[in-house]
């Protein structure tokens, strides 16, 4: 198999986003190109006001590139309509946000259940899709419960069971323990990793906590909407384990 080619997953090409805030242009993603490998968990990772959310809005299609290439499982997105970019998101990738977004009237079994009735997925069939995928995240008593009546922790399982219910090639996650303590943090990324691993998805995750890409297979720096270096980091063990290796600027 060539891995430089065969096994990329998706493929940045010289993206930019530039902003134009009345006569003044702002270039929030200059020129930045990197693969990621199917099965590989990257962290893009930089402070707050770097661009590394508008790469990840950009990846999943949900803001539109100024120039470049995006390329995910061979397709390019910024080339589909907004109904096949729909359908491709629907069929092909998960989310997980900082603030959790679930539908506060909606049990957690529903909140779960959403991007099955999207699949069109039979009732029957996709509540046990939902109900095993939130005992898999230690929830099963807390299937009837909605958001308000849980904790943060609980209600970020809640969006990592929705995320992953359909199993997605790709699971991307922006500052996914943002609002949460540093044990449920660990919890909450323990959990992501271990999904990811077991059904050999790929994860791409925007952190500004250096604690968390520990977490990452490839640690993708981001300063000012450039790339500063990237990271493949060896973990033959444990994240504490790893051996880093850097690679200078790719684009």
């Amino acid at each position: 198999m060539n891995n430089n080619l065969s096994d990329n997953i998706i493929e940045v090409k010289n993206a930019r986003k530039v902003y134009r805030m009345g006569s003044e242009r702002i270039c929030a993603v200059d020129d930045v190109s990197f693969t990621i490998k199917k099965g590989e968990f990257c962290c893009l990772y930089g402070a707050s006001g770097s661009g590394k959310s508008t790469i990840l809005n950009l990846m999943a299609g949900i803001e539109k590139l100024t120039s470049g290439q995006i390329i995910i499982k061979g397709k390019n997105v910024h080339k589909m309509s907004e109904k096949g970019l729909a359908k491709f998101r629907q069929n092909n990738l998960g989310f997980v946000f900082q603030s959790y977004n679930l539908l506060n009237s909606m049990t957690a079994l529903e909140n779960v259940e959403l991007p099955l009735v999207f699949k069109h997925i039979t009732l029957k069939k996709r509540r046990k899709m939902a109900k095993d995928m939130l005992i898999k995240v230690g929830l099963g008593p807390r299937l009837k419960h909605k958001p308000k009546e849980m904790s943060g922790g609980q209600q970020q399982r809640v969006g990592i069971a929705r995320a992953f219910v359909s199993n997605p090639e790709i699971v991307f996650a922006d500052e996914p323990t943002g609002n949460l303590d540093s044990k449920t943090s660990r919890e909450v990324m323990d959990l992501i990793k271990e999904m990811a691993k077991t059904n050999h998805q790929t994860i791409v995750m925007v952190t500004h906590d250096i604690r968390l890409t520990e977490y990452a297979d490839k640690i993708i720096h981001i300063f000012d909407g450039k790339i500063e270096n990237i990271e493949i980091v060896n973990q033959s063990t444990t994240p504490e384990e790893g051996v880093t290796e850097e690679v200078s600027d790719v684009s």
